[in-house]
């Protein structure tokens, strides 16, 4: 039985790439377009070129993962080691350097792809990591809510933070070099922070399930096993339909409400003292109703299935979302209301998602008796970033075909365009996500058959 402390410990992991995670996913874009000063198409196509060079680098690091063998675990030293690194690059990533406009482009490539490496390194051995704390399914499913949950409180303390911590380095100043240092200045104390959180996670947590087989086999051997693999190619499709989803939404919100909803009218928002932008609140909003629909997953799927909890909320996120489409710029309490409601939805699936990543690695372990846990959790964290690189990728281009123009009033046509990134253009992804999954063949029952004959093989090897 886990304790409760290695819980909270597994969590800390989580929430610290959640804090650089949704800075990216929500402010990268907007800060390259109007404050770094590049064009939204040209952000798109670095977020194509430069995810899909890190997407391919996952199953590698997956890989090394599996044959590293220290005192500390195979999964545990990437988080200690990278944590400093992976704060480092963070802030150069959000540094702006006088440069022309192709060195900055430049720039932005490579820093952008170091800093995707570098999260790689983290978090691919701490995603596996969960596969190897517990071999009981329920157990992992409790891991894996513990681990959403810390990694959308996470999120909602960045999310929230910010803006407000961009505008205090400003000091009131919108000079353009002023906005520049204030938000090198906000992402270095969140740098900090994460850095502390890695520490923690490290120290808390610890590897307890050994492969059966103690030699490790070839990595094509590895490659062959994954490609045989069915649940797991289902659950590849139906995550990057998931993210797509999430990457449209979040990427395009601060878009939607600075020249749709014109936050700039509600600047009298503020909590204890401290002033708030609208978009940040509402993202923040959505980071609670998140926590909401983590700690809901566990026992709506321990009672009806995670197969029939996947597919209930993306089922009803796609309706809402698609209702969203017809919000005004007025119906703030609406557009707040729904968010809260979808975002329940989104983050019931992630718990789910990484917990039935979890049963593909007891799966093909029974199958083969390989147990590739890092190949396998790198090669899903793959998929998640296949979904980013879509949906920001999509958001860049449309951006552009819908006439965007930093820092200026937008036209009807790009107006509409930002409704159909909070409506339309995400429902499609919770579509194609409740196709995939529909096919899913691995059952409570189905894993419980597959747990015992494991115990069975692990007890006659002790």
């Amino acid at each position: 039985m886990i304790k409760l402390r290695e819980k909270i410990g597994y969590g800390l992991g989580d929430m610290s790439s959640s804090m650089f995670w949704k800075i990216f996913g929500s402010y990268l874009m907007i800060f390259y377009t109007d404050v770094f000063g590049i064009s939204a198409a040209a952000v798109g196509t670095m977020f194509l070129v430069s995810r899909l060079f890190d997407a391919i680098n996952d199953p590698v690091m997956g890989a090394v993962a599996d044959r590293t063998d220290t005192k500390w675990g195979k999964f545990r030293p990437y988080i200690l080691w990278f944590a400093i690194p992976f704060a480092i690059i963070g802030v150069l990533t959000f540094y702006t350097p006088s440069f022309s406009s192709a060195g900055k482009l430049i720039y932005a490539y490579v820093t952008y792809i170091i800093m995707m490496v570098v999260y790689t390194i983290v978090n691919v051995p701490y995603a596996s990591l969960l596969g190897v704390m517990s071999p009981d399914p329920r157990e992992r499913n409790v891991l894996s809510t513990f681990r959403m949950t810390f990694a959308y409180l996470g999120s909602f303390i960045a999310l929230l933070l910010f803006m407000p911590m961009v505008n205090a380095f400003c000091g009131g100043d919108n000079n353009i070099v002023s906005q520049r240092n204030a938000w090198t200045m906000a992402v270095g104390v969140m740098g900090v922070v994460c850095t502390l959180l890695f520490f923690g996670c490290f120290s808390l947590t610890k590897e307890r399930v050994r492969p059966i087989k103690k030699a490790m086999t070839p990595l094509k051997d590895d490659l062959r096993d994954l490609a045989h693999n069915g649940p797991w190619w289902i659950l590849l499709g139906s995550g990057i339909a998931a993210l797509i989803f999430n990457s449209i939404r979040d990427g395009a919100a601060v878009y939607y409400f600075k020249y749709y909803i014109v936050e700039s009218d509600y600047s009298g928002i503020s909590f204890f003292g401290i002033p708030f932008v609208l978009s940040g609140v509402y993202l923040a909003v959505g980071q609670i109703a998140n926590i909401i629909g983590v700690v809901l997953a566990a026992p709506v799927s321990n009672m009806i299935g995670k197969k029939k909890t996947y597919m209930g909320a993306m089922a009803i996120a796609t309706v809402l979302s698609i209702i969203f489409y017809w919000f005004d710029k007025n119906d703030i309490t609406l557009i707040f209301i729904f968010q809260f409601l979808i975002s329940i939805c989104a983050g019931s699936i992630f718990p789910i998602l990484w917990s039935m990543y979890a049963d593909c690695a007891d799966y093909s372990e029974m199958k083969t008796g390989n147990r590739a846990t890092g190949l396998i959790f790198s090669s899903s964290s793959m998929s998640q970033k296949f979904g980013w690189t879509i949906g920001s990728a999509l958001t860049g281009w449309l951006l552009a075909y819908f006439g965007f123009r930093a820092n200026q009033v937008q036209n009807a046509e790009t107006i509409n365009g930002l409704k159909l990134f909070m409506s339309w253009l995400p429902a499609a992804g919770t579509v194609l996500s409740v196709l995939f999954v529909s096919f899913y063949p691995l059952s409570e029952n189905k894993m419980k058959d597959i747990t015992e004959k494991l115990r069975l093989r692990r007890s006659k090897l002790s």
